[in-house]
């Protein structure tokens, strides 16, 4: 084979980069050599990924639901990624904002619509006896999830919704101990934390406070924020983060509502959530007002922030 100009030209490229990193490029190209050929299946880790759904039970659609739960946090993982991207970036500009926020509000739409395999993909007097198996756990105890909150706005709007305007000016640590999510898994009976809340603030509680103070000043709030003062008006990234907000607060939560609704709500007394979690009051964003951006919303969206979504599907219900 003739080694042509433009092999030549590479080889060149490369003998300058390993040149500059004080490696020697004859040994990397043995490498080459002797390596074999990459397979689709090793590089994503196939036969791994595929091994990691083991079911408690013999119920052949709990392995949907340990599936479609593992399918959830990879996107989550795609959002994480995305906020680092955009938190981390060292020059911020209009276009890669909007860029990487699209992406994670594609991300979303797409888990928004993919949930109908949890509303209706799974035969429900299944689904009310493996649940029983997975006690305490519950999708509540999503680090991932939360992560996506803390790095999507400021701490303040993470607070319960009673409680917001009292710690308006508290610290972080102050803020982070009235975080919304403390009061949706207490036993419905006593108030009481449960179990599942109890193991989720003992795994998780360190990595969210260094993560809060880490992104404080540049979350996605504080980039836009950062931006816009540069910039000026951002009309394309305040829809895209308008959006986002409804995704993550709205959308979301309901279509979770809804699963709720189909397997758990039977008279003449609701089933409890496998975490005890209060779901009825802990899901509709009517109730929460958990919102990520409100200076973006008029005061009449504020209002009737989630009404027309709970609405709808309550309507699809009957």
């Amino acid at each position: 084979m003739e080694i042509t100009q433009e092999i030549k030209d590479r080889l060149a490229l490369l003998q300058e980069k390993y040149a500059a990193m004080g490696q020697d490029m004859v040994s990397y190209l043995d490498g080459l050599l002797y390596a074999d050929y990459l397979t689709y299946w090793d590089y994503i880790h196939l036969d791994m990924l595929l091994s990691l759904q083991t079911p408690k039970t013999s119920f052949p659609d709990e392995k949907i639901f340990i599936l479609y739960h593992q399918i959830t946090e990879l996107y989550f993982k795609l959002v994480l990624h995305e906020c680092e991207q955009i938190t981390q970036h060292e020059n911020l500009d209009v276009a890669f904002f909007a860029s990487r926020l699209k992406r994670i509000n594609n991300y979303f739409e797409t888990l928004t619509q993919s949930f109908t395999i949890m509303i209706d993909g799974m035969d429900k007097e299944q689904f009310l006896k493996f649940r029983m198996s997975l006690l305490p756990a519950s999708g509540f105890q999503s680090g991932q999830y939360r992560m996506i909150e803390i790095y999507s706005s400021d701490l303040i709007n993470l607070v319960a919704k009673d409680k917001r305007e009292e710690f308006k000016s508290a610290n972080i640590d102050q803020q982070y101990e009235q975080i919304y999510w403390r009061y949706g898994a207490t036993e419905l009976a006593s108030g009481k934390q449960t179990l599942t809340l109890k193991q989720f603030q003992s795994k998780y509680d360190t990595s969210f406070l260094t993560l809060l103070k880490k992104v404080e000043k540049n979350n996605l709030w504080q980039s836009y924020l950062k931006l816009k003062a540069k910039e000026g008006v951002l009309t394309e990234v305040e829809n895209l983060l308008k959006r986002l907000d409804v995704l993550v607060n709205v959308n979301w939560p309901l279509a979770h509502y809804k699963s709720a609704v189909r397997y758990l709500n039977r008279e003449p007394e609701e089933i409890k959530a496998t975490g005890g979690t209060n779901w009825q009051k802990y899901l509709p964003p009517r109730f929460q007002k958990r919102i990520f951006y409100p200076e973006l919303l008029s005061l009449e969206e504020t209002e009737e922030w989630g009404k027309a979504w709970v609405y709808e599907v309550l309507a699809s219900l009957k």
